[in-house]
């Protein structure tokens, strides 16, 4: 039997008003990749919103400040770090950075019987000594970032997104090739027959996503590309944070530099320009009126 919401509330606060109550905590966390992982701290397993709750591993919880208002809820969760639930290794490649949070007080004898305590993300993680520690950011926490749009000559959109409008997937913008060589982990090199159809410097400033191997689903932001002798080279602004090794898929996105004349002559997508070239820049707050001549805000000598 599912119950609704307010139904599960009522029936907790019942359980409660009890007086004799078993209750254990119940952890879910659903990664970006689209993977959930459950927790709890009772001796057996749970089954509940399509997750069955772990015992034993994972997840512990430092108390929890929740409060009315803007406030920003938060916690600590604690953990041990295992092969079978969260390694060190997809701490370390991000896989867990802003993942989704729900803390639940569960009956351990009728997990209909439950109580959603927090739902929030993961703040800032720390490892030591086979464990972590996770930051658990509220809800709230959304409200503290910065919001507006900003006016500036380039182009405040991301290539491919609703601003923007672009689409990616168009002929001649995109390409999947296999890595033949790495080099710091932050250059990598394709045979230069797989990108025969681009010319060089088209993915600078371009987005470079891993489709397999250790980083699958790890992208990176390109720096430079280049042609050298037989091979491409693609170097990136900073390492992935899991290692890319030679055969890995790699899936290359055409780079833009946020310039008008960019939207208009490689993307044909000035329409949708989000920058504003023609704004006045500091040399126009210098510029003095002359009777004769232009006046374009340079030097006056």
């Amino acid at each position: 039997m599912v119950l609704s919401l307010s139904s599960q509330t009522e029936a907790f606060q019942d359980h409660i008003a009890a007086g004799q109550t078993t209750l254990c905590r119940a952890w879910a966390l659903t990664r970006s990749d689209g993977i959930t992982l459950g927790f709890t701290d009772h001796d057996l397993p749970l089954a509940f919103e399509n997750i069955t709750f772990a015992p034993y591993a994972g997840l512990s919880a430092a108390s929890l400040s929740q409060s009315t208002g803007l406030a920003v809820d938060n916690t600590e969760a604690l953990g041990v770090l295992t092969d079978a639930a969260i390694t060190e290794a997809d701490i370390e490649a991000g896989r867990y950075d802003g993942a989704e949070v729900q803390v639940w007080m569960v009956n351990w004898r009728d997990v209909t019987v439950r109580w959603r305590q927090f739902c929030g993300t993961l703040g800032e993680i720390r490892r030591a000594g086979g464990a972590f520690h996770a930051e658990l950011r509220g809800l709230t926490a959304a409200l503290n970032r910065p919001l507006g749009r900003s006016y500036q000559k380039p182009c405040t959109a991301v290539l491919g997104d609703a601003a923007c409008g672009f689409d990616l997937d168009s002929a001649g913008y995109t390409a999947e090739v296999t890595v033949a060589e790495v080099q710091d982990d932050r250059v990598l090199r394709f045979t230069a027959t797989d990108l025969a159809g681009f010319a060089a410097g088209w993915f600078t400033r371009g987005r470079l996503d891993v489709l397999d191997g250790t980083a699958e689903g790890l992208w990176g932001s390109v720096k430079d590309d280049q042609t050298t002798g037989a091979l491409r080279e693609i170097t990136l602004w900073h390492p992935l944070r899991a290692r890319v090794v030679p055969q890995d898929r790699i899936r290359l996105l055409a780079g833009c530099d946020k310039r008008a004349g960019t939207c208009r002559l490689k993307f044909n997508n000035l329409l949708n320009y989000q920058g504003f070239p023609d704004l006045p820049g500091d040399d126009w707050v210098m510029s003095t009126p002359r009777s004769s001549g232009t006046n374009t805000g340079g030097s006056l000598r």
